[in-house]
């Protein structure tokens, strides 16, 4: 008996039918991979943002007091302009505009400060006046120095192209984007924006706003940091510490 048991012949399987089998195999695995990603897709949807009632509160009552505020403003003689040598100012925006009125939203989107702690050169004249009266409760601005503008724009000036951020380190791109303006390097820009020449309107939009930075410290205790920045409305020279603290 164990003498027939031994002598039982295994049928081999010939190798074209285990190539088959290999491969009707892997196609099985890559359908099912396939499907349980589209399971997990399906299943994970868009999350749903769950906003309580006070948050519609806050935000209607802060709506209305921008309205209330702007509408006062419009009854009021305006502030009396710089003296002439102020030109120039720096804003940055230090506060949340998340509820504000869509006065405000339009102005912050024309001064291009749409994210927090970013910040742009502004000719001063009665239109910017008051704008930045308009965004007072969030904005901090006021007149830089020379020192100010060539940090902002060594350190932080950038600009775009296509889709793309591009630093402002080589003068040759500088003279072949700004050249009809007669800017042909950093320090003639830096000129430009400074003295208001008027080639400021198309520097101004070859910058891009400026990116400022917040120490990870200073961002996890916002309630200092705030206090150490001060209120946001006119700032007058003082800008120039909030430069030198968030550049």
């Amino acid at each position: 008996m164990a003498e027939a048991e031994s002598k039982k012949v295994i049928k081999l399987v010939p190798e074209y039918l285990l190539k088959k089998r290999k491969t009707y195999q892997a196609i099985k695995a890559t359908q099912a991979k396939l499907a349980l990603l589209e399971k997990r897709k399906v299943s994970r949807g868009k999350p749903l943002k769950f906003k309580r009632l006070e948050d519609f509160l806050k935000d209607s009552h802060k709506r209305h007091r921008d309205d209330s505020r702007i509408r006062r403003a419009e009854h009021r003689p305006p502030a009396p302009l710089p003296p002439a040598k102020n030109r120039l100012a720096f804003a940055i925006r230090i506060r949340e505009i998340k509820g504000a009125s869509p006065k405000v939203m339009k102005v912050v989107q024309m001064l291009r400060l749409r994210k927090i702690f970013s910040g742009a050169f502004v000719k001063v004249n009665k239109t910017s006046a008051a704008m930045m009266k308009i965004l007072e409760p969030y904005v901090a601005w006021g007149f830089p120095n020379l020192k100010s503008v060539r940090e902002l724009i060594l350190k932080r000036g950038q600009t775009r192209i296509g889709r793309r951020r591009v630093p402002l380190t080589d003068n040759t791109f500088i003279e072949q984007h700004m050249g009809k303006q007669g800017i042909i390097c950093l320090e003639d820009l830096i000129h430009e924006i400074y003295s208001v020449g008027k080639g400021f309107r198309a520097s101004n939009n070859f910058l891009l706003p400026f990116k400022l930075s917040v120490a990870r410290h200073a961002a996890r205790d916002k309630a200092g940091l705030l206090k150490d920045l001060g209120n946001p409305g006119f700032r007058g020279t003082d800008i120039n510490s909030i430069i030198r603290q968030l550049n």
